[in-house]
């Protein structure tokens, strides 16, 4: 088949790899240049496992191609819109991308004589399919269902692991408001073998919002849990191993740690409020989810004080091993490391940070902190180490945290390191969720 993907960001451009890894000529629109170059050179502009190999081979079979042009989409089959859908101040869902993706498409479908399904696949509120289509019918002339169809398909992808997930869905939900638009997104998605549902497309983009929503509630009450553990003397670890045995429950999202960050949760969590508030309903659940998690990261420099003495982390020299919001990515998109970041610049601290691969993205954020060149240049000197991302680089020996630090206090964000083997090793370990002396 043929498929036009407007956006060639993180969902857009691994989208546009996985379909054309199977079979399909895929076209990647983006109206950022640089962009454009990078992709057709085979060098993805976000890192993420696997996504150059594969990116490298589509572009050589000549299944996929990048381009700031729209021609191709009244040629396509499907048109994909996977652009961007930032929060506004007040937290709701900012569609302005969207629309104009929308605009684009009905100015190539004006003098179009052939039927294209044109899908969203952002994350976007109920009803935003349908105002795509009537934004294409003003701008086109066209008429939804006879000439043009629309629907929704919600993307279920993990940063890290997003063309595994892509190539591996737990399930593909199809939203549809026409049977063209059914037939089509049946036939593309034939090879995957896993639950397929079909629907409308307003119900598409709730059970988006329903899925992330959910587990960031998972995630925050997880870490309230964890929270608690520390006060009473207990390892939150061993109650979060015995909970996930429960079927019903399940060991997924049962980490806890420093918050979750990244592109999607707390925009989602954001958007779903400020909709559902405009909608007359109270999301009293959400609400607190959201505080329970912007709350959460500084839980590392109250940890830190616990070791220290109150105001005893003024001045100090330490060291943040991890910026990425979670390994294998190198996304700073509401990472805890942000918030921990401006508490320690507020103290006066002198911070060495390090991260595999989000050094790069962290220095448009903080371009006045030093970046170290390896894990042990960071720690190297340092009063206090926070580990806030769980890169498995991270994981060593905690003799070689102490040999190289000035005092040998280790602030755990992530269960990175063993807290027994720490504590005997002479290191003075506080972990969140760790409350055993």
């Amino acid at each position: 088949m043929k498929l036009t993907i407007i956006g060639a960001g993180y969902v857009g451009l691994v989208s546009g790899v996985g379909y054309s890894s199977l079979g399909n000529e895929v076209t990647c629109i983006d109206v950022d240049e640089n962009k454009v170059r990078m992709i057709a050179a085979g060098v993805p502009p976000i890192y993420e496992q696997g996504l150059e190999e594969a990116l490298s081979k589509v572009l050589k079979e000549k299944k996929l191609s990048a381009t700031t042009a729209y021609s191709s989409i009244s040629s396509a089959d499907l048109v994909f819109i996977c652009v961007g859908t930032p929060s506004r101040s007040d937290g709701s869902i900012d569609l302005k991308y969207v629309e104009s993706a929308a605009e684009q498409v009905g100015n190539e479908l004006r003098n179009s004589e052939k039927f294209v399904s044109i899908v969203v696949r952002s994350t976007v509120i109920p009803g935003t399919a349908l105002n795509v289509s009537k934004i294409i019918e003003g701008v086109s002339g066209k008429k939804h269902g006879r000439d043009f169809g629309i629907g929704m398909v919600p993307e279920f992808l993990k940063e890290g692991t997003a063309l595994e997930d892509f190539m591996n869905p737990d399930r593909i939900v199809m939203g549809a408001e026409d049977e063209k638009t059914k037939e089509l997104l049946e036939e593309l998605h034939k090879g995957f073998n896993c639950p397929k549902i079909h629907t409308d497309s307003k119900t598409a983009e709730m059970v988006k919002y329903a899925s992330n929503t959910f587990l960031l509630t998972k995630i925050s009450f997880v870490n309230e849990l964890a929270n608690f553990c520390e006060r009473i003397g207990v390892d939150a670890k061993e109650v979060t191993v015995a909970m996930g045995l429960d079927r019903r429950i399940s060991p997924h999202f049962l980490n806890f740690g420093a918050g979750a960050g990244g592109s999607c949760f707390p925009k989602d969590v954001k958007a779903i409020m400020a909709f559902e508030k405009s909608m007359g309903f109270q999301p009293r659940i959400l609400e607190v989810v959201w505080e329970t998690n912007v709350k959460q990261p500084l839980r590392m420099t109250e940890l830190a004080e616990a070791a220290l003495g109150k105001g005893n982390l003024d001045g100090k020299k330490v060291c943040v091993l991890g910026l990425a919001f979670k390994a294998d990515t190198d996304d700073m998109r509401e990472a805890a490391s942000i918030p921990i970041i401006k508490e320690l610049q507020k103290r006066d601290c002198k911070i060495a940070a390090y991260d595999p691969k989000a050094m790069e993205n962290a220095k448009k954020i903080f371009p006045d902190i030093s970046y170290a060149a390896s894990f042990e240049d960071a720690l190297r000197g340092a009063e206090v180490c926070f580990i806030v991302t769980e890169w498995k680089e991270f994981k060593r020996p905690p003799p070689e945290f102490k040999r190289l630090m000035k005092s040998p206090i280790v602030i755990d964000g992530r269960r990175v390191l063993d807290p027994l083997e720490a504590k005997k090793t002479g290191l003075v370990y506080k972990g969140i969720g760790y409350g055993k002396k």
